[in-house]
């Protein structure tokens, strides 16, 4: 007998980077019955399955793990999240960059400062007091955030990259503060050097790395807040004497009576009760033609109403809603990604243990041979050493590298864990409507009945859809001035939302209708004289880019909201095999395809009914002319003009993730070469000297390797134009 599931949702606080989440989902995941759980950061929300579980527990455990926590309701109040995540990020994103401002301001000046009296050989009384000061004021400034980190990873009993930041930084400066002291206060000459701009230094350099993490992370979460921007913030309630209320749509309950007024958004999910329009539905089929609807329809929340009145009756509350829904799938998707960016946490949770150990026998040993002070410059040195400032500027200068020379071809790159998938790409899912297709009605056929010619049937048409501003009007009478068709003038035109258009036309009566067989049908005088098919045209690089991604030996997939008919003609004209072709999906329906493709994947969508599908994908790819939430959901931009980009963005992603791999070396070989050479003293008294020089020349390595990239990259730029 299986066992039922329940979900319990969690607001968390107090996350300031991808590492927290991580920490958050595992404390969540020991729990008894929990059966997954999944952290967005870009949000602050977790998401907890299982059996027999107790929020309340669940949040206390997330508590206890140093992330204050409280259960929340399973919906979403859209207009209330939307301002909670663009909050806490803006306020995470300036938090690390006034740290890094300052790290720099304080470390560079006083750095140089500090080598130029060393150089010059000069013995200046002031210069400790300014190097103490500069650096204490660095600590408590720019140290904080690292420190808070640290000490939250060790009331867990764990370690992370700010650990060994702290660790280095610490030692550095109260070693230095030791040295200080007994110099200044006891005139006592301890033989070793001060190191307080090293301190300064680790603290400047890494708050950089944190300040890209948090400002990817609110772009990330940008895309979240556009989409629930597409549910309005207040609706319209309907009393029984028939007069409007205005209410935040967060508070509407299940069974309301709603108005929804021309051009405004459909509020909450609901049935047609009175009234009659079009609605746009694209945000949930991705389709450009609007829908007629009428008594007994279903309306979806975030739907634009284009033509008519309408009152609904809800069928779901505010805060689950269609767009609520497709916001969680998005959080949840994002959540459960693990990028590059980690694994300088997942090397430290082993590295950090054993630098410890190895800086505590280097003391305990270095004092049973009776030298206890080179012991502890021995040790500082190896803790100095350890600190990766180049494991921080290895993903990042390898993805600024990327991110500049792909914006010259139209691509943009706008995180480091799609770099690591995107060039192992095994499976590309295209969405079909304005990514392989323009998204924009085109006349495909023009059937006539009797007599009468294909262009007299278009003049007809054309004429009385001329006021109109439908798209299948557009396409109508776009077509018949292609071919320099005389449109005649109509008189007495009216418009029937969701049945059509009708007017006199040269003293006869001519409406254009819905058609079963066919889009439209034209009838002249009531007598049926032709039908017209308007289709979505195909991107002239459509076919092209699929058999280049075949060429490389990967498998091309199409999924579509449209009938499955008009999804196939589309495959198969760009040469996608039909088993591959997904029609007639709904955004959660994507998503699920998109989770169950061979991995790793990626996914190419435009519009925000591909959100939560290409958050589900390994690598989400937008085309630019789409929605803000699309482009917001997806790590990689393409021109709007030229999805044939997709291939070269693997391209640039093979060739930067190879560089990615070897900055990761270089910013560990220097450590681990000089650690040895550390603990046995032969760097001598001036080793965290030597140490802080090693880091900075693995700084320049990697630095250097990034500026090979860029050569690379545009050498073969040149080359394609």
């Amino acid at each position: 007998m299986m066992t039922s599931m329940e979900q319990v949702e969690l607001k968390v606080g107090e996350m300031n980077c991808a590492a927290c989440s991580s920490a958050v989902e595992k404390a969540l995941k020991k729990a008894p019955g929990v059966h997954s759980a999944s952290v967005a950061f870009a949000t602050g929300r977790a998401t907890v399955i299982g059996s027999a579980i107790d929020g309340d527990s669940l949040a206390q455990i997330a508590t206890d793990a140093g992330y204050p926590s409280e259960v929340i309701d399973a919906g979403i109040d859209p207009a209330a999240l939307a301002t909670e995540i663009e909050t806490r990020q803006q306020k995470n994103a300036a938090d690390w960059k006034r740290r890094a401002i300052i790290g720099v301001s304080i470390w560079a000046p006083f750095e140089g400062l500090h080598w130029y009296l060393y150089l010059q050989n000069i013995e200046a009384s002031w210069a400790p007091w300014v190097m103490f000061f500069a650096s204490t004021l660095s600590m408590i400034l720019v140290g904080s955030g690292f420190f808070t980190s640290a000490l939250a990873a060790a009331k867990r009993l764990q370690t992370n990259m700010d650990t060994l930041i702290t660790i280095g930084a610490g030692a550095a400066y109260f070693f230095s503060l030791y040295i200080f002291i007994a110099k200044k206060a006891f005139d006592f000459d301890v033989g070793h050097p001060m190191y307080f701009m090293e301190a300064a230094a680790l603290l400047a350099i890494i708050s950089i790395g944190h300040w890209l993490e948090a400002t990817s992370s609110a772009k990330a979460g940008s895309a979240i807040r556009e989409l629930l921007k597409m549910q309005p913030d207040t609706a319209e309630v309907v009393a029984i004497d028939g007069s409007t209320t205005t209410i935040p749509t967060g508070e509407v309950g299940e069974g309301v009576r709603l108005l929804v007024r021309p051009g405004s958004r459909i509020p909450v999910d609901g049935i047609v009760v009175d009234g009659a329009s079009e609605v746009d539905e694209s945000i949930v089929t991705g389709e450009p033609l609007p829908v007629a609807k009428g008594l007994g329809d279903e309306l979806i929340a975030g739907s634009m109403n284009t033509t008519g009145q309408l009152v609904l009756e809800t069928t779901v509350d505010g805060r689950h809603t269609t767009v609520s829904r497709i916001a969680q799938l998005v959080t949840t998707a994002q959540s459960s990604k693990a990028g590059i960016q980690r694994l300088a946490d997942t090397v430290s949770g082993i590295f950090v243990p054993i630098v410890l150990a190895i800086a505590a026998i280097t003391v305990i040993c270095w004092s049973v041979a009776g030298s206890p002070g080179d012991g502890i410059v021995y040790a500082v040195t190896i803790l100095v050493i350890s600190c990766p400032c180049a494991l921080g500027l290895a993903t990042p200068m390898a993805v600024m590298v990327a991110a500049g020379e792909s914006s010259l071809r139209g691509i943009l790159v706008k995180d480091a864990s799609s770099l690591e998938l995107a060039g192992k790409t095994a499976t590309v899912i295209f969405d079909k409507t304005g990514t392989l297709t323009l998204g924009k009605p085109v006349v495909e056929t023009v059937e006539t009945v009797g007599v009468i010619s294909e262009n007299e049937l278009l003049a007809f048409a054309a004429s009385v859809e001329t006021p109109s501003e439908h798209p299948i009007a557009y396409a109508i009478v776009n077509e018949a001035k292609k071919r320099n068709i005389q449109i005649p003038i109509v008189s007495n035109f009216e418009a029937s939302a969701g049945s059509g258009v009708h007017g006199q036309v040269n003293g006869q009566l001519v409406s254009v209708s819905k058609d079963n067989a066919a889009t439209c049908k034209i009838k002249l005088d009531g007598n049926v004289i032709g039908k017209i098919t308007v289709t979505d045209e195909v991107r002239p690089e459509a076919k092209r880019t699929v058999q280049e991604l075949q060429s490389f030996g990967i498998t091309v997939h199409m999924l579509s909201g449209d009938r499955i008919e008009t999804a196939q003609r589309v495959a198969a004209e760009v040469g996608i095999a039909l088993e591959n072709v997904h029609a007639e999906a709904s955004p959660s329906d994507k998503t699920e395809i998109v989770s169950a493709m061979p991995r790793p994947s990626m996914m190419v969508g435009d519009g925000i009914n591909d959100a939560a599908a290409l958050a589900a994908s390994d690598v989400g790819v937008a085309i630019a002319s789409g929605t803000n939430v699309a482009m917001e959901s997806a790590s990689i931009i393409v021109p709007a003009n030229n999805i044939e980009a997709t291939v070269e963005s693997i391209h640039i992603a093979k060739d930067t993730l190879v560089a990615i791999k070897q900055n990761l070396v270089f910013a560990f070989m220097y450590n681990v070469a000089a650690i040895p050479l550390a603990a046995f003293g032969m760097l001598g008294e001036h080793g965290p000297l030597i140490a802080a020089a090693a880091m900075g020349l693995s700084d320049i390595t990697v630095i250097g390797n990034a500026v090979r990239l860029k050569h690379k990259l545009r050498k073969r730029r040149m080359k394609s134009q």
